[in-house]
């Protein structure tokens, strides 16, 4: 990678990610868009663009020169259920200028998938990497959409398209933006302020979670592998623990002994957890490209409640 384009930049995965990537590849040689100005990531080259604009991603990746394309604009899981339309015009429109510039411009290109490509129907626990996905929400769709357009553009035209079926992320640095696992956020932040967190989700739930640091080093892994050696390249299943609420209230407790937890149930976000599998298998991506995480519940609470003590 010599010149990277970021889409999406002010998001969950987008603003910690182009931190990461200048400073693995140079200021200069990561350039952010959005559709709004940033704040600290602007020291570097940024651009405003609309995604669902196709003229406007290819002019502004021509003009930096971009070799590398990294596609985050998107809405998430709970924003997408409550605007179905707006999210297939955003999340696959998007999508798809993206690939043609990608295309166009012979691009290597990343683009995130997630455990919302399940569905009811998919096996739960240990999920496969190629099972069956039928997902029951427009998430779900068209991140299932998603990976089969990404599959197409590299059969079809030869496009470098990569991918991860992310579970939910964890950072201290990025607020909530709208996704079913949020609470998994929520509640560190919640923890610090009020010591105490009233949960949407309801107690033994469970859903694979990665803390953010891992996601990060593992789109990079995957971005720097061997071409030849990628199999399932636009959807690999990646996780480094499960967990359901009662468990990280646990692990908050054993630094915070006074923290409780309530519920209070949201019927739309259980409704998309449930239909979610409780803990999938990423034994291809270990086996193709080396994935590993390295934060599991208890040390990823640690560094949460310490980095967030100092920020909150």
């Amino acid at each position: 990678m010599k010149k990277i384009l970021i889409t999406g930049a002010l998001g969950q995965i987008g603003s910690e990610l182009v931190i990461k990537m200048r400073k693995i590849y140079g200021m200069n040689n990561v350039v952010a868009t959005d559709i709004r100005m940033g704040d600290d990531i602007q020291l570097g080259p940024f651009e405003i663009v609309d995604v669902t604009d196709p003229a406007a991603i290819y002019d502004v990746a021509k003009k930096h020169n971009v070799d590398t394309f990294i596609h985050l604009a998107a809405l998430l899981s709970a924003t997408a259920e409550a605007k179905p339309l707006l999210a297939w015009n955003i999340n696959m429109g998007g999508l798809v200028n993206a690939l043609e510039v990608a295309r166009e411009l012979n691009c290597k290109f990343f683009t995130p998938s997630s455990i919302g490509a399940f569905g009811p129907s998919t096996p739960k626990i240990n999920t496969p990497q190629n099972t069956i996905q039928r997902p029951t929400t427009m998430y779900g769709v068209n991140k299932v959409s998603g990976e089969l357009l990404c599959d197409y553009y590299f059969n079809k035209f030869g496009v470098d398209t990569r991918g991860l079926r992310f579970p939910g992320l964890i950072s201290y640095m990025t607020p909530p933006g709208g996704g079913t696992t949020d609470y998994s956020v929520e509640i560190f932040y919640e923890a610090i302020k009020n010591k105490a967190y009233t949960s949407y989700i309801d107690k033994g739930t469970y859903m694979d979670m990665m803390y953010m640091p891992d996601a990060l080093n593992a789109i990079v892994d995957l971005m720097e592998a061997d071409p030849t050696k990628l199999i399932n390249r636009n959807a690999y299943n990646v996780t480094a623990m499960s967990f359901e609420p009662e468990q990280i209230a646990s692990e908050i407790k054993q630094h915070i002994p006074e923290f409780k937890i309530a519920y209070k149930v949201d019927p739309v976000r259980q409704a998309i957890a449930e239909s979610w599998p409780e803990s999938i298998d990423p034994s291809a991506a270990k086996r193709e490209w080396g994935f590993k995480a390295t934060f599991d519940l208890p040390k990823m609470t640690e560094d949460m409640l310490s980095k967030l003590a100092v920020t909150c």
